[in-house]
């Protein structure tokens, strides 16, 4: 779930609470070959069987919400499998190829568990962590913060420290992942929050007010940086953090945080050329240079030529020129393929056509050019 799913997810919650009505939360825990959502992803259903936010694209949540309602009748937790490829089973007429799990809890069960108060705390501000949960071989929840540090417990101790070993891998992973792990003789499931990704723009234009409403939509968090006062409003940027800065001030004015994804696209040589050595040097992930690439090898001699030569394993975060090739020309359509790039550099995929491709659509891996030219 990015961001804005989960805001809208909690935002439910809060809405449940203040009704004084009961609710469920659908969590899917596993997934086996090709389904619509990942692990992780949540569903809240009202008494009613209406609900807020989707397990797949639209054909599973009346099972889910019909299984809900009974969940929420006699509090007792269910988890529903549902093979996506057997339509005799739930008559649903998908014919996907994958199987997920989806575990159903009543709302004001879960909340009288301090761990998950504390839980729906760490999605509130976005804060990196993990909600450990056993499927099976034990009871208990175990919350393991990026620090190391827990709140909860698990019934089965030699469990509780193999899943605190487990979750702290998972948060270090360059992407972190929510799924389930078999532990011993049971198996427990990993829910991982991570902070929204940063997304800085270095530049005010009128093709940056597209592409940062878009980006924040996506659920990044987003950052815009420019010298000209009457370009940084919040009637341009509505939902974005507005820096007004000369490049001079940015090593106070504009932090980079490890992992941020920085984009330049000032329409100005010399700040063009001082944002991207403030990138350079920065830990940013990603760094695009919006232009040709004959341009982006002008910023680059411009900076030799100051005695400033980056090094090579900085140089090959560089996307010049960014984006996907799709055609792009209007401002819409090029903050499209921008983030298209983004969100494929940051899932670990290549970014390419899919048509043709016969593996699980959700694993990261190389998926260019999968049709015939």
């Amino acid at each position: 779930m990015d961001r804005r799913e989960i805001e809208r997810f909690l935002d439910a919650i809060h809405q449940a609470r203040a009704s004084g009505g009961r609710a469920a939360i659908a969590t899917i825990v596993r997934v086996k070959g090709s389904a619509y959502r990942r692990e992780g992803t949540h569903m809240l259903i009202r008494p009613d069987g209406t609900y807020e936010c989707a397990l797949s694209g639209g054909c599973l949540e009346p099972s889910v919400a019909e299984a809900a309602v009974r969940v929420i009748e006699t509090g007792q937790p269910h988890v529903v499998n549902y093979d996506l490829a057997d339509d005799s089973l739930w008559g649903l007429g998908m014919g996907c190829s994958g199987a997920i799990d989806v575990r159903i809890e009543r709302l004001d069960e879960l909340e009288r568990d301090e761990t998950m108060r504390e839980w729906l705390t760490v999605l509130e501000r976005g804060e990196p962590g993990a909600l450990v949960t056993p499927l099976s071989g034990g009871s208990g929840r175990l919350l393991v913060r990026a620090s190391g540090e827990k709140a909860g417990r698990l019934s089965d101790r030699t469990m509780e420290q193999e899943a605190l070993a487990r979750a702290q891998v998972r948060l270090r992973a360059a992407l972190p992942q929510s799924g389930p792990e078999r532990v011993g003789s049971g198996e427990l499931f990993f829910e991982i929050s991570v902070p929204p990704p940063a997304l800085v723009v270095f530049g005010a234009g009128p093709d940056a007010a597209p592409l940062a409403r878009q980006a924040w939509v996506l659920g990044f968090s987003v950052t815009v940086v420019d010298i000209r006062s009457a370009y940084i409003t919040k009637e341009r940027f509505p939902a974005a953090t507005l820096v007004l800065a000369h490049f001079n001030q940015f090593a106070t004015a504009v932090p980079l945080a490890p992992g941020s994804f920085v984009l330049v696209m000032n329409h100005h040589l010399e700040r063009d050329q001082e944002s991207l050595r403030y990138a350079l040097d920065s830990a940013a992930a990603y760094i695009g240079v919006l232009g040709p690439r004959s341009r982006y090898d002008r910023l680059l001699a411009g900076l030799a030529a100051t005695g400033y030569t980056p090094s090579s394993s900085r140089l090959a975060l560089v996307r010049s020129p960014v984006g996907l090739s799709i055609g792009a020309e209007t401002p819409d359509e090029v903050a499209v393929s921008i983030l298209a790039e983004m969100l494929a550099v940051r899932r670990g995929f290549g970014g390419g056509f899919l048509s043709g491709f016969s593996g699980a659509l959700h694993a990261p891996g190389d998926k260019r050019l999968l049709t015939s030219s």
